[in-house]
């Protein structure tokens, strides 16, 4: 084990090495957190949104099936990897270099994809880019959890809303700003011959810049302890008697399940708006910068949300959000209505993001912790992937407006099993914590009281 643990037998006085470590390293691993994700996670940002990769999939297909289609296959890769991942460095003192790894692997199919669009042309390109973001999916998979698992071993429960909250905030400023750039310039002027080429080549460097800061700065800690190395197999038994085990964990995943599954109506937002305004760069840049723009304003809020009173109150307001925004993106026609309309979607998948990626830390035992995330994960890729096939068939058969009652009802299942059946885990834990002080305060002034009895009785 590390240095910090020289001399140390005691369960007691290996965790509070730890702790220690952390709190010591707490500054450059915030700064190294906070560098990556502004940069790292804005070219994520740029792909992910759903505006651009649907709206290029549609310009060169003309078809709703193939926008679903690669929604799905993107999902579809990460289904079964997050638990393939989580077997693979639970066991291990340190994971930063696997990470690297992960990481790197997905920034090269950012590349390929904007590689792909000046190299190649018709079916060759569309199947390439289909190829692509199944590949990205299945590298983002155990790479969410990895980079999950150091962000829970680096940054203190009580410091992650704030870290996630001005990240996001300063990201967001420059995903929004170069989302509209890219839609009014880059798409809009075709630069370079293919502007949405142009756009992934940007997103890869950013990403690129910010998984190297990363891996310079931080420094890792190794826990008192880990668990040992266990067959896929046999942990893939365990999630059964985790999941019975923990109740709100149960229920916080069935909730996560439903707000996931409303991701049915995802992909066809732009397009929907597409069809009514038509798909100008302009239209494209300006409803991505709502999207990622409500991002960068509320997202210090839901850190010190979170902060203050614990991420589960986040993914109830980011209910509320996905649920009005969807039924407004119905009711009007307005390109400014339309804007809010994307921002209120924005700003609840920025609160459920942050909910959904931190809550998980606080459901059970740290060596348990990445296949907790794992699970939590791949249950959402699961969802996410058969959502949108399930959206374009819903679409084609009974059009957009089917798709976003479908969600805006998963959404509100979410919110009823949340607020009904879910505890905040914050709560429990401080009462556990609490409960336990107090044990340990009652033995103490028990030995105490034994000691000055033999004392006396000397």
């Amino acid at each position: 084990m590390s240095d910090i643990y020289a001399g140390l037998n005691s369960e007691a006085e290996r965790e509070a090495a730890y702790e220690g470590f952390v709190w010591n390293n707490l500054r450059r691993n915030f700064v190294g957190h906070f560098i990556h994700g502004m940069l790292g996670m804005t070219g994520f940002r740029l792909v992910n949104t759903p505006t651009f990769i649907p709206a290029y999939l549609h310009l060169l297909s003309g078809s709703d099936f193939i926008v679903s289609l690669g929604t799905s296959l993107q999902q579809l890769g990460g289904v079964i990897s997050p638990i393939a991942g989580a077997a693979q460095i639970e066991h291990r003192k340190k994971i930063l270099p696997v990470s690297m790894f992960l990481g790197a692997m997905m920034r090269l199919q950012i590349l390929g994809i904007a590689l792909a669009g000046w190299l190649l042309g018709g079916t060759p390109l569309l199947v390439s880019i289909l190829v692509f973001l199944f590949l990205l999916g299945l590298f983002s998979g155990p790479q969410g959890v990895a980079f999950q698992f150091l962000l829970g071993k680096m940054i203190p429960i009580e410091r992650r809303g704030r870290l996630q909250g001005w990240r996001n905030l300063c990201g967001g400023i420059v995903a929004a700003s170069l989302a509209w750039a890219a839609g009014k310039y880059l798409i809009g002027g075709n630069v370079l011959g293919n502007g949405y080429s142009t756009t992934f080549l940007l997103a890869f460097l950013l990403t690129s810049a910010g998984l190297t800061i990363f891996a310079l700065l931080v420094r890792e800690p190794e826990p008192p302890t880990i668990r040992p190395r266990t067959a896929m197999r046999e942990r893939m038994r365990e999630l059964g008697p985790m999941l019975r085990s923990n109740p709100d964990f149960m229920y916080f995943m069935l909730a996560r399940t439903f707000a996931i599954a409303s991701r049915v109506a995802q992909p066809f937002y732009i397009i929907y708006v597409g069809k009514m305004i038509g798909f100008s760069g302009d239209v494209v840049g300006s409803l991505s910068l709502a999207f990622l723009g409500a991002d960068t304003v509320m997202s210090v809020g839901w850190g010190y949300l979170a902060d203050r009173f614990g991420f589960r109150s986040n993914f109830i307001i980011a209910l509320f959000f996905w649920i009005g925004s969807t039924i407004m993106l119905m009711n009007v026609s307005s390109p400014f209505l339309l804007f809010v309309a994307f921002f209120g979607l924005g700003a609840g998948n920025s609160g459920y993001q942050m909910s959904a990626q931190n809550i998980v830390f606080e459901f059970g035992h740290r060596d348990d912790m990445a296949m907790r995330l794992a699970f939590s994960n791949t249950a959402e890729s699961v969802m996410s992937a058969a959502g949108p096939l399930v959206g374009g068939v819903i679409a084609a058969s009974f059009g957009y407006f089917a798709v976003f009652w479908v969600a805006v009802a998963c959404e509100a299942i979410a919110l009823v099993l949340l607020v009904t059946l879910v505890a905040e885990p914050r709560k429990k834990r401080l009462q556990l914590e609490a409960e336990k002080a107090a044990a340990l305060s009652e033995t103490s002034t028990t030995d105490l009281a034994t000691r000055e009895d033999e004392d006396g009785n000397l």
